[in-house]
């Protein structure tokens, strides 16, 4: 049993009639209703903190200005009908603050002052002491990264069904005040107005950006942080993703990697939003993709080609039904299946060393061949073939509903490579992405469908016409590469 650091006597905040004894461990708050008589007492209630996202101590207003009080905001898992396990709830906890003083020595003023005084800092020492409990998790907390700059939250009130504005006044800011995490919002105008913004900002006033949006603006955010001058210290900035567009793959992967039940919409959005408080500094490995035109973007999620870049880019048409618009769109891909003629090849991991993050690697792809020369050796060529799909993933989910990559990390540095050749059937494909809800498609025993891990792809689509997309965004269709950078950029998750 912890040794309790603090104790103290609160009443409620709403009546002051009924009386608590608090005590706070390194690990716990307990709150005991105190009785009369005792035999009436319940039992002591202990409040992980854990599932603490912050803490405050504030005045009373107008009438109630003499009081001091205490508030503690919870997020613990809870049960909920229709969900499929424990999902996060706000919790709420506020007391008011009782000091053992005579309350009628008010005739001086300043024996008054000196009571208010004492209250305010009694109650701010608990505010203070409960935000700042020992860690015991493993790793850098963002807590302890950051400064008094804040946060910079970008905003597309665009993606998704054009909810993300009414998703911040809803949950983010509110949960951003009780984590005590400063912040400034930046609206979205148009398509690469995040990536022109963080290009040419001065980021030594921003302790993490943060991306409330699809996984779009994200890559925009990623891009533009890697064209900078001083690229190198820069894509080391803090980096935090919160759900509001109709994918939001890159949310749903950070939550899946708490080992936590599977959750959807607003329940994904109060998790990551608990995460991005309270959550470590992570890598988050970034993919060097070259494009036979000559660009080269860096991704963190996903290189697609087939059918399920198809499903990506003709389902924009249905973007105001949110995540159903890919439901419908492989729906509608299923009807008339298309195969791709290519050349695949990958070096598989272990082959080499593991990348990591310093600026030589980042700068020079030295795992790649230039196009027009052949793959080394060491190299795993596919022979010549028809596709269905050729998938390249980075983290665990391909959608909020999507996990194509079960055993992803954020900084695994590895490449989940699938490809599906032809021959399999519309039932056959459509039980592959049923299965891939729960993230068991690898257990359905298909022979066409292969996986592999990678350290680098090359991609060869000899079909005249295609898509390619990079983290969901289309890009020049055409031969393309990849290479992981292993942890080269960093995430709060």
């Amino acid at each position: 049993m912890e040794e309790p650091r603090m104790h103290g006597i609160f009443t409620d905040a709403d009546t002051g009639r009924l009386t608590y004894a608090l005590s706070l461990s390194d690990s716990c708050l307990t709150v005991q209703r105190v009785s009369s008589p005792p035999s009436q007492t319940p039992a002591p209630e202990h409040l992980d903190l854990r599932d603490c996202l912050g803490s405050r101590a504030h005045r009373g207003e107008r009438e109630d200005r003499d009081a001091y009080y205490l508030c503690v905001y919870f997020y613990p898992y809870r049960r909920r009908w229709m969900a499929w396990g424990p999902v996060r709830q706000r919790d709420e906890r506020r007391f008011r603050l009782v000091l053992n003083s005579d309350d009628n020595n008010d005739d001086e003023q300043e024996e008054e002052d000196e009571e208010e005084d004492a209250k305010l800092r009694e109650a701010e020492r608990w505010a203070r002491a409960i935000r700042n409990r020992p860690g015991n998790t493993r790793g850098v907390l963002f807590s302890e990264v950051r400064r008094a700059c804040g946060v910079m939250v970008l905003v597309n009130p665009q993606s998704g069904r054009g909810q993300a504005m009414a998703q911040y006044n809803g949950h983010v800011q509110r949960m951003l005040t009780e984590a005590d995490i400063p912040h400034t919002l930046v609206i979205t105008e148009r398509q690469n107005h995040a990536r022109d913004l963080v290009r040419s900002t001065d980021l030594s006033q921003w302790d993490a950006l943060i991306i409330l949006s699809g996984d779009g603006l994200l890559f925009e955010v990623v891009n533009g942080l890697m064209e900078r001058p001083d690229w190198e210290k820069a894509i080391q900035t803090p980096l935090g993703i919160l759900p509001g567009g109709s994918g939001n793959a890159l949310a749903a992967s950070v939550h899946h990697y708490t080992r936590a039940s599977p959750v959807w919409g607003e329940d994904l959005l109060t998790s990551c939003g608990f995460l991005l408080c309270k959550g470590l500094v992570s890598g988050l490995d970034l993919i060097s993709v070259q494009l036979s035109s000559g660009a080269r973007l860096f991704s963190f999620l996903s290189l697609a080609w087939g059918f399920v870049a198809d499903v990506d880019i003709e389902s924009e048409t249905f973007r105001q039904i949110g995540a159903l618009r890919f439901i419908l769109g492989t729906l509608v891909r299923l009807a008339s299946l298309r195969i791709y003629q290519g050349k695949l090849a990958y070096l598989p991991a272990g082959e080499t060393d593991s990348v990591s993050s310093t600026g030589e690697n980042l700068l020079n792809d030295h795992l790649m061949a230039p196009f027009g020369q052949p793959v080394p050796q060491n190299w795993t060529l596919v022979e010549e073939r028809e596709f269905v799909l050729v998938l390249a993933m980075f983290q665990s989910h391909l959608s909020e509903d999507l996990m194509a990559a079960p055993g992803a990390r954020a900084d695994d540095g590895i490449i989940h490579l699938f490809y599906l050749t032809a021959g399999v059937s519309r039932a056959t494909l459509l039980r592959l992405f049923r299965a891939m809800q729960s993230g068991t498609h690898l257990d359905c025993g298909c022979a066409h469908l292969v996986y592999v891990r990678a350290q680098a792809i090359r991609l060869e689509p000899l079909s005249a016409d295609g898509v390619l997309t990079v983290d969901g965004e289309r890009v020049h269709y055409g031969p393309v590469q990849a290479q992981v950078h292993r942890a080269a950029a960093r995430i709060i998750c």
